[in-house]
């Protein structure tokens, strides 16, 4: 792990993007946009059809979750990760169009990682199971896609000091494969998938 945290502004630009190495600490301020299995996937068609996309992918983090409903005084409800190998299958397509990275926890597929490197984006990780503690991070919500999708609609999200760590960086540097040497090595550690 990095020896200091590190604050970031939202968007990142790409300067940003390649200073930042797999295990430093990150502090995100800003705004960011949400998408998890559902919503991933309808954007995944939509480009796949060539038909234009209800929001702009450019430079925008996309935090895997599906908050629930904000209880009296938050802007957000629990807002923990979700697992990021679900969104395997949609996120090269999702970084070629603009994506600056994504926030979630768990293993990405070997794709996903190329396509971080060739487009540079980075893979953030939080931790899983403190939701609400996370959602105490986020300052104000705002449906921007797929209301029908309700939790899993695209919501933007505006970010206050929100902790992360960088799980891949742009330079195919791997935490998990630093720390545990494998995936398979991962796993029997006890690390592998959280649902």
């Amino acid at each position: 792990m990095s020896a200091e945290v590190r604050r970031l502004t939202l968007p990142l630009t790409d300067a940003t993007v390649q200073a930042l190495h797999a295990g430093d600490e990150v502090l995100l301020t800003g705004t960011l946009i949400t998408g998890r299995d559902r919503a991933c996937a309808h954007l995944h068609r939509l480009l796949a059809d060539g038909e234009a996309l209800p929001v702009d992918l450019a430079d925008q983090l996309l935090y895997f979750v599906g908050p629930a409903p904000a209880p009296p005084g938050m802007a957000i409800g629990s807002a923990g990760p979700t697992t990021s190998a679900r969104m395997n299958p949609f996120m090269p397509a999702l970084l070629e169009a603009g994506l600056r990275g994504m926030i979630g926890k768990g293993f990405i597929g070997e794709e996903v990682k190329r396509a971080l490197e060739r487009r540079p984006a980075v893979y953030f990780g939080a931790v899983g199971g403190t939701g609400a503690l996370l959602a105490q991070t986020i300052t104000s919500t705002e449906v921007l896609a797929f209301p029908e999708l309700r939790g899993e609609a695209v919501f933007r999200l505006e970010l206050a000091a929100f902790p992360a760590v960088v799980l891949h960086d742009s330079h195919g540097g791997d935490l998990y494969e630093r720390t545990y040497g494998s995936v398979a090595a991962a796993g029997q550690a006890g690390v592998a998938h959280n649902e």
